[in-house]
């Protein structure tokens, strides 16, 4: 995997925040441009604004970005979905901690792991995966999320399919019961659901199909996209994907605005301000292990060693209470590098 230069990571970072601070600041700024060969792989901009007389330009994905990419309208500023800046987690589950350094943490398939657990926002990844005989681990990539906020439980999911379809819609999302209220979104660009019960959350499509962008207004913003393993993926990497399975997974980018300082998790961790980052970061591929310390018995449990759900925040943060709290920091795992 090729490794940015920390000036190059940091610069890509604030751009990517202030695109997504735009976006959020400006709904239907953001588009998604998606590579299916030649089809649909340029957008067109135009500024909406009233009374502008900005010409429109026309957006292109950097040759960086495999699949996808992100179009801020009306500039055609670009940017790849896991372009490194905080809070981003692709593939074989590599993560962009707050510190903007880059870890892998596999997990286990068919497991659920804390991701993201604070006093009042919880967020459990569930894992699928793929056993290499060669190796002591599974490959693994983030199937669905399991969101729990006051007492509403949010699910995004990637669905399983066999032969993968880009045109076909293949995300999954459900609100509250266990999918009770199942969330259905016109296939069109800047559809938007909202719950009455909790009309501060809503999800949007950036895309026609497979993308979506989640908010809880003052809390977070998630992007999740929906990809499938290649052949040609398959082919590098050893991952032995069959023909009955695409292993469908989802791309992720996080923004938070509300953490406290006692905040865990995989992620939540690195926006600790007493976060020591322990990581080998010359290493090809930095792993966190620990993982007992973050599986969860289900995709909506907050029962890992390190949740935080449901706790008062009002002990403040810090190097003490981090002590006192048991706090883990990252380690590099030297058997899977």
């Amino acid at each position: 995997m090729a490794r940015w230069p920390a000036s190059t990571a940091a610069v890509l970072g604030l751009l990517c925040m202030m695109a997504l601070a735009a976006s959020a600041q400006q709904p239907g700024n953001m588009q998604v441009i998606t590579m299916d060969g030649k089809r649909n792989s340029k957008f067109t901009c135009t500024d909406t604004k009233k009374n502008s007389h900005r010409p429109g330009c026309t957006a292109t994905c950097p040759n960086r970005c495999p699949r996808k990419c992100l179009v801020l309208c009306p500039t055609c500023k670009t940017f790849c979905l896991c372009d490194f800046y905080p809070g981003v987690s692709c593939g074989d589950p590599r993560f962009t901690g707050a510190d903007g350094n880059n870890f892998y943490f596999h997990g286990k398939k068919d497991q659920d792991f804390c991701i993201v657990s604070d006093a009042g926002l919880h967020i459990n990844a569930h894992f699928i995966g793929k056993r290499n005989p060669s190796m002591s681990r599974d490959f693994t990539w983030i199937q669905a999320l399991g969101i729990r906020f006051a007492h509403h439980h949010l699910y995004v999911g990637a669905a399983k399919t066999a032969h993968w379809d880009a045109a076909a819609d293949h995300i999954v999302l459900a609100f509250d019961d266990d999918g009770e209220e199942s969330i259905s979104l016109p296939a069109t660009v800047g559809a938007r659901w909202s719950p009455p019960t909790a009309p501060e959350l809503s999800v949007t499509r950036t895309a026609q199909a497979n993308t979506v962008v989640v908010e809880l207004r003052g809390v977070f913003r998630i992007m999740a996209n929906v990809v499938p393993i290649t052949a040609e993926d398959s082919r590098v990497h050893g991952y032995g994907v069959t023909d009955d399975d695409s292993l469908a997974h989802l791309d992720l980018g996080f923004k938070f605005y509300d953490l406290t300082d006692d905040v865990h998790g995989v992620l939540g961790q690195t926006y600790r301000t007493d976060y020591v980052n322990r990581l080998n970061v010359t290493a090809k591929m930095p792993v966190m292990g620990g993982a007992d310390s973050f599986v969860s018995s289900g995709i909506f449990e907050s029962d890992c060693a390190v949740a935080r759900f449901g706790r008062s925040s009002g002990g403040g943060g810090g190097a003490a209470a981090s002590k006192a709290a048991g706090g883990i920091a990252m380690v590099t795992d030297a058997k899977y590098l």
